[in-house]
């Protein structure tokens, strides 16, 4: 199976193209501040998982890269709600961000949690 089967995988790369969409509105003096950060981010949690999973023959190495992508996640989170009191994004659009990286989150903490499922052998 490829990782780009992986539920936690398609959902995080989605997260990340709404907010590259999004992010393309930012003003130009955030370029490479916040514009960045967010993008760079949101990637990497995709990133993350990828790697996590060519690494799942080692299952403490399946785990890192599974917990440096979880932290990627909440990273993403905090640039969205600096996005919203900057007043780049509106309410709906931070709700709708937050919420799905919340759902990315929980599908990396399912990954975590049960590696056995995802060809890990403990």
């Amino acid at each position: 199976m490829s990782f780009k089967k992986l539920l936690a995988y398609q959902k995080a790369f989605e997260l990340s193209m709404e907010i590259f969409e999004l992010s393309k509105s930012f003003p130009k003096e955030e370029t490479y501040s916040l514009t960045d950060q967010v993008r760079r981010s949101s990637r990497s949690v995709c990133a993350n998982i990828a790697e996590a999973y060519r690494k799942r023959l080692y299952p403490k190495h399946f785990i890192s890269k599974l917990s440096d992508s979880d932290s990627e996640n909440s990273e993403t989170q905090v640039w969205i709600d600096f996005s919203f009191s900057c007043n780049y994004i509106n309410s709906e659009q931070q709700q709708k961000l937050s919420t799905k990286s919340i759902e990315v989150g929980k599908l990396i903490n399912y990954m975590i949690n049960f590696p056995e499922k995802f060809g890990v052998k403990l």
